[in-house]
């Protein structure tokens, strides 16, 4: 009887002595699994941030076909350029009217929106703008136009519907229908210009940035054909933020490195050599 308990003892001291490994083994397995859902979960909450982590165009290869649009800037955009066509239109009223072609006293003479509405139903027509306006004002409006769209990621297509809608819609049938009929050249000339000449400015900004601003090694000139060739972005940028400058706010601009030196022969010398790039 002795001989039988201490056998029954000795089983159950060694089936608890092999369940305690096993026991830390599935603690250590939950552990694992845990750990293995708490990274999903940790993966799956990154990747809507990184879906919507906007790419900036500059940092990628050139391409004709490729498209990044950043939309919220795109109606920032179209509301800047709103108020800047109201503006632009109260300067034209201000200007003689042999600038602009228009006869204020007849112009006026209707109402508000019937004036609109008469101008668009009798429209388009050929219109007798100066040469300035007709074909150099309006083919930078359109570069600037379409720049507006292709800076902030929209591709050529994108680019030249964005500035095709603007030109029309927005200022020949819109802005500027209140004060004249819309003119053939501008529906025409404005959108072609802007798509050929727009895309020529864009090349032009992407070697800019490329060289962190600069034109002719300075960055006086880049900042100002940088402007002149985007104004819409550049100037929104200075409120908004312009993710094309984001490299140059580290420092002025200037690496500088040291090298020394030393010559043991003939009574040996030595020195450092130092290097600033600009």
């Amino acid at each position: 009887m002795k001989k039988f308990l201490h056998n029954l003892v000795n089983a159950i001291m060694l089936l608890a002595c092999n369940a305690m490994p096993a026991s830390a083994q599935v603690a250590a397995d939950s552990l694992c699994v845990e750990d293995s859902i708490g990274v999903c979960a940790r993966n799956a909450d990154a990747e809507p941030k990184r879906r919507k982590a906007k790419v900036n165009i500059y940092d990628l290869p050139y391409s004709r076909r490729e498209s990044h649009p950043d939309w919220g800037r795109m109606w920032l955009h179209t509301g800047v350029l709103f108020a800047g066509g109201v503006t632009t239109l109260g300067v034209l009223q201000l200007l003689p009217d042999g600038a602009t072609n228009w006869n204020k006293e007849r112009v006026t003479s209707r109402p508000f929106w019937k004036r609109w509405s008469y101008h668009v139903r009798s429209g388009p027509v050929w219109d007798g703008d100066s040469f300035i306006f007709n074909y150099i004002l309006h083919p930078y409006a359109g570069a600037a136009y379409y720049m507006g769209a292709r800076s902030i990621g929209f591709n050529v297509l994108g680019s030249f519907l964005y500035c095709t809608a603007i030109s029309t819609i927005f200022w020949e049938y819109g802005i500027e229908a209140f004060m004249e009929k819309p003119s053939i050249q501008d529906l025409i000339i404005t959108p072609l210009s802007g798509l050929f000449l727009g895309e020529a400015f864009y090349k032009l900004k992407r070697k800019l940035v490329s060289d962190g601003y600069r034109l002719w090694g300075s960055r006086v000139w880049g900042n100002i054909v940088a402007f002149l060739i985007d104004p819409v972005n550049e100037v929104i940028g200075l409120f908004a933020g312009n993710p094309c400058r984001e490299g140059l706010k580290g420092g002025k601009g200037r690496k500088v490195s040291s090298t020394p030196w030393a010559v043991p022969l003939g009574g040996g010398s030595f020195g450092l050599t130092v290097s600033i790039a600009l």
